[in-house]
């Protein structure tokens, strides 16, 4: 059974897709970029701010679902440039605890909205 699961404390799906779906006691937020939900423009500023953006919108959806960045086991990290890397990464490592979610980073072509950054998450909600 799927869940769909959504809160206007982050922004709104851009395309036919939930903000998150609960399968079970896994839930599924979609990708995120640094959408800002008040305005619905991306947030000015680097990858750091961009990163920061897309956490609390990531924290946002979690929260509606049951769940907190605690909860989280999977990410995957889509950044439009590599060399973005160690700056994503620290502001990354800031929003877990030990043992970190396992991880994919990769870089693209290109993002929804000329994004630098965009990350899903699995949780397990309990």
């Amino acid at each position: 059974m799927r869940q769909a699961v959504a809160t206007d404390s982050a922004p709104k799906a851009i395309g036919p897709y939930s903000q998150a779906i609960r399968a079970g006691s896994l839930l599924f937020v979609s990708g995120q970029v640094p959408i800002d939900p008040a305005t619905g423009q991306i947030v000015d500023g680097d990858i750091a701010a961009q990163t920061h953006r897309v956490f609390r919108n990531i924290s946002e959806i979690l929260k509606a679902g049951g769940a907190s960045l605690d909860h989280v086991v999977r990410t995957t990290v889509f950044l439009a440039d590599m060399n973005d890397f160690a700056a994503m990464n620290q502001v990354y490592a800031g929003y877990f605890t030990s043992p970190a979610p396992a991880r994919a980073t990769v870089q693209v072509s290109r993002l929804p909205k000329d994004a630098r950054i965009e990350i899903d998450v699995i949780a397990v909600v309990e």
